[in-house]
């Protein structure tokens, strides 16, 4: 049992991330077991991303994610699981809401401007009071 305060802390800190990396890895293992049972693309899109999230949180490596994926991919591909037809993609999306934010950007710079002049004066007054006060 450690005895200083910073490994106590170190300790608690341990447990609780066990018990999020185990509840992590659960829903991975239950996402896994779901999409074997019945193959959907639906259910092969949801075991993705909990690879992709796992990812993101550092409990698996990226190419640990990629081979179990590219695996899962080859699995379905030999139970015949087909692939929904994909949709836009974000970057086709983004130049169509870009000319439009860069619009709106100009507009909202020219306030900006103003406001901060306003708040240089009020500054400075404050900075005189306190100078008057001593």
């Amino acid at each position: 049992m450690p005895i200083i305060k910073s490994a106590k802390k170190a300790a608690r800190q341990a447990v609780k991330r066990r018990d999020n990396n185990k509840a992590i890895k659960k829903v991975i293992r239950n996402a896994l077991k779901d999409f074997r049972n019945k193959p959907t693309a639906e259910k092969m899109a949801i075991v993705q991303s909990e690879y992709d999230k796992a990812v993101k949180k550092g409990l698996i490596k990226k190419n640990t994610a990629s081979r179990r994926k590219a695996n899962l991919a080859k699995w379905a591909k030999e139970h015949n699981v087909k692939l929904a037809a994909s949709k836009k993609t974000a970057a086709e999306k983004a130049p169509a809401k870009k000319a439009t934010t860069t619009k709106t950007t100009a507009a909202k710079k020219a306030p900006a401007k103003k406001t901060t002049a306003a708040k240089k004066p009020a500054a400075k007054k404050t900075a005189t009071k306190k100078a008057a006060e001593k």
